[in-house]
């Protein structure tokens, strides 16, 4: 993307992003389990997995160009759609395990295969998804229905021929690997050596090997002795990109630990600490609710980790704990209204965000079907909006502005006015292309940056 796409300053054009589709139910039919609970791309960006409250996995593919349109990009369709798990009911402790899926992270593509975890509160399962576009005929013992012949009648030998067919996709469960948290699920992470992932409950995290389900290993525990005594939990654990033996986990106390699996087997003794001193004069009965880290991830490179709080997206450099190198306020004009969000319990929300292919823009989203961006080179930052209303296909997108009071400009929203029901937690952005997916309630936006899709 050319920089001054990303963001424009008040009275400026706007960023050329358009609705490439939209998939999703209309909005009156909104039922708790279509709500779409996480996004992600695969490695290459061609598949696109979203996973739903109902337990539900819907795999879209990019179709590939079309050849009456050279130049035109092909749209995500679905690829596949399967259940991935189901609602439970713990018996010991008489406690219902929903079926919503927490989290998808796509493995590494090994072969002509497609491999995914998935997984709820408490269950990871491993899942295989394979094409067939051709079946055998021509059985010496079988006939055309699958049922074996009556021997005698088999007077001679033929081989067996492959003939096209329509295409199948299957999918199959490969592994699950259960029975690893006592709490709930919040993160996986794949390691880059494409052998074991792990998995981070509110005071666990696990480290697993892709090929055993029967047993785990304990990398972080920071329960207490005495649960009175706790003080945070973990809300989130990524890998680092190339070195298989870092990772890193966010706290409800807003800082980061990074941590060294060559230093010893259990990793309660973090290697860094990334944590910024608070600011005595803007403490309040939230300050700590507001600073608890919903989100971190780690940039393609590997240099830098972004995390999410509940007004800021930062970036943190690897090398530097005291302090972020960058702070940006995704909805500041919130500040004067966490009396209420607390009330209606908005200020627990968890919202994700997403790194661009270069590292360059961050993306996070906000209430109102809002979406943020922020350019870190030009400190540009643009709000978009995702609604049916106000996105038609392929026409651009137009900036939205909040504000808090005084004059007002004809297309401002008033903070007043904004629907905190409609709130852009999952978002994704396509690893090598300006394309992004955003989870709006039971709706899929697929969007793309109107200059890049042109010059294609």
């Amino acid at each position: 993307m050319s920089q001054k796409q990303v963001g424009a300053p008040p009275g400026e054009s706007a960023v050329d992003w358009c609705l490439y589709q939209l998939n999703g139910a209309a909005e009156f039919e909104v039922s708790e389990a279509d709500i779409i609970s996480t996004v992600e791309f695969n490695h290459t960006g061609e598949l696109l997995a979203t996973g739903d409250k109902g337990g539900r996995v819907v795999i879209f593919q990019r179709e590939p160009e079309s050849k009456n349109e050279p130049y035109s990009q092909g749209e995500y369709n679905v690829y596949s759609t399967f259940q991935s798990h189901e609602p439970e009911f713990d018996y010991l402790k008489s406690l219902e395990i929903e079926e919503k899926i927490n989290k998808i992270k796509w493995l590494p593509q090994q072969n002509a295969a497609h491999s995914l975890l998935s997984t709820n509160d408490k269950t990871i399962k491993l899942w295989k998804i394979t094409e067939r576009d051709k079946r055998p005929e021509g059985y010496n013992l079988k006939d055309e229905e699958g049922k074996l012949k009556d021997l005698s009648t088999v007077t001679s030998l033929q081989v067996p021929v492959l003939k096209p067919m329509d295409l199948m996709v299957e999918v199959t469960p490969r592994r699950i690997f259960a029975n690893g948290h006592t709490y709930h699920v919040n993160s996986i992470s794949v390691n880059s050596d494409c052998e074991t992932y792990m998995s981070a409950d509110d005071l666990r995290i696990n480290l697993w090997h892709l090929a055993i389900t029967d047993r785990s290993f304990n990398i972080v525990d920071i329960k207490p002795a005495n649960m009175e005594d706790l003080t945070e939990v973990i809300t989130a654990s990524e890998f680092h990109p190339h070195h298989c033996n870092l990772f890193v986990y966010s706290s409800s106390k807003g800082s980061l630990r990074l941590c060294d699996m060559r230093a010893s087997a259990l990793c309660d003794k973090h290697s860094k600490l990334y944590e910024e001193p608070e600011d005595p004069s803007n403490r309040s009965f939230f300050s700590e609710i507001i600073s608890s880290v919903s989100d971190v991830k780690f940039s393609h490179s590997g240099r830098y980790m972004l995390t999410r709080d509940y007004l800021t997206v930062k970036v943190w450099d690897l090398n530097m704990e005291t302090k972020p190198v960058e702070t940006y306020q995704v909805h500041d004009y919130l500040r004067s209204k966490l009396c209420s969000l607390y009330e209606n319990d908005c200020i627990f929300d968890k919202f994700e965000c997403a790194w661009n292919g270069s590292d360059s823009v961050i993306m996070t989203g906000a209430y109102n079907n809002f979406f943020r961006m922020f350019d870190r080179n030009t400190k540009r930052d643009v709000t978009l909006e995702a609604s049916r209303e106000s996105s038609k296909p392929r026409a651009i997108l137009k900036p939205r502005r909040v504000c808090v009071g005084g004059k007002r400009r004809k297309d401002d929203i008033s903070v007043d006015s904004l629907d905190f029901t409609k709130k852009i937690l999952h978002t994704a952005w396509h690893p090598t292309e300006n394309i992004i997916a955003i989870a709006a309630t039971n709706n899929l936006y697929i969007f793309q940056d109107k200059v890049n899709s042109e010059m294609h």
